[in-house]
């Protein structure tokens, strides 16, 4: 994943109430005035909100006839895990050094 497209998902991820138009949108496609309504925001802050989604690539708009639906597009989401598991593996290996200076402490009392 190009590195600014990236930048782009982690800023898009950055705000709560994008993460809880994704999350709604994992639910299945809705339109602008669906996703409003949980939010005490006008329907241009919410359209706001969902051009940062779609220039992060996590949201595409379709249109219906007169609907203009929104859908969740995961793939951006996928490239940013995957870029956070290196800093997975590095905190596994740090966590199994402290398991193992806990154990050498335990048994050092325990004597």
């Amino acid at each position: 994943m190009p590195p600014d497209l990236l930048d782009a998902t982690f800023a898009a991820l950055a705000d709560p109430t994008r993460r809880a138009i994704l999350a709604r949108l994992a639910a299945g496609e809705a339109t602008v005035t669906e996703l409003a309504e949980p939010f005490a925001m006008s329907q241009p802050a919410v359209s706001k909100h969902l051009k940062v989604l779609e220039r992060a690539g996590l949201v595409t708009r379709g249109r219906d006839a007169q609907r203009r639906p929104c859908r969740l597009d995961a793939r951006p989401l996928r490239e940013a895990v995957a870029w956070l598991a290196n800093y997975r593996d590095y905190w596994a290996e740090s966590y199994a050094r402290l398991d193992e200076v806990l154990a050498e402490l335990t048994a050092e009392e325990q004597r």
